[in-house]
């Protein structure tokens, strides 16, 4: 039988994947908040709109390299002899994920060309707080829960998987999020932690499953 395919490194496609994420928060960390009105929406897009569209390429850039590291760490898991849920778990985390942050990027293209409409500029901006914050992050601790779990059970880098499941808990809970602001806190926790786990699980995760990991 020819030997599994584990898949190119998973370092360079995590590494343009949080660069482009910080990069992302960076240009946008002056954007209106979702407790902003409407009229303080229309004025930042009026008076922003470069760096609007600056900050949507990439997050939507981001989420290219998002994809590849979960289509290649999901074949990963498969050469380690994972045939339990959670390879599949990580692969629909990953895609929803990078679907999630591709849209919110889309979106504030959109809103930087709004002209006039402080209703429609107010709704656009919370279709990418909504998509870019819980529904990203909640689908991106789908990713670190089905690459954690299965590190967990063969014994791979036990702090790191550790770490991940920490990090997916703080991650599903800002779910909540959609019914109050009070656990708004979960997102930079899901967003910033995932991205740490990321970049070290593309540094760790081996080729293949060690001869000293218990069976799958």
């Amino acid at each position: 039988m020819a030997r599994p395919q584990s898949g190119p490194p998973l370092i360079a496609p995590g590494l343009a994947f949080a660069v482009l994420s910080v990069a992302g928060v960076v240009i946008g960390a002056g954007a209106p908040r979702p407790t902003s009105t409407a009229a303080e929406v229309l004025a930042y897009a009026n008076s922003h709109a470069a760096e609007m569209r600056w900050g949507a390429f990439l997050a939507f850039g981001a989420a290219v390299p998002l994809a590849i590291w979960s289509a290649t760490v999901y074949r990963r898991l498969r050469a380690w002899g994972v045939t339990a849920p959670g390879s599949a778990i990580a692969l629909v985390g990953g895609v929803l994920a990078a679907a999630m942050a591709c849209l919110s990027g889309l979106f504030v293209w959109v809103a930087s060309r709004v002209d006039g409409d402080a209703p429609l500029a107010a709704a656009l901006r919370d279709v990418t707080f909504i998509t870019g914050g819980p529904g990203f992050v909640a689908f991106f601790g789908l990713l670190l829960a089905g690459v954690s779990v299965p590190m967990l059970v063969l014994g791979i880098s036990r702090p790191l998987a550790i770490f991940g499941l920490v990090i997916a808990a703080f991650a599903e809970v800002s779910t909540l999020v959609v019914v109050t602001m009070g656990v708004a806190f979960t997102l930079p926790v899901g967003r910033f932690g995932g991205l740490i786990w990321l970049v070290a699980a593309s540094l760790l995760l081996p080729l293949s499953r060690p001869r000293t990991a218990v069976p799958a």
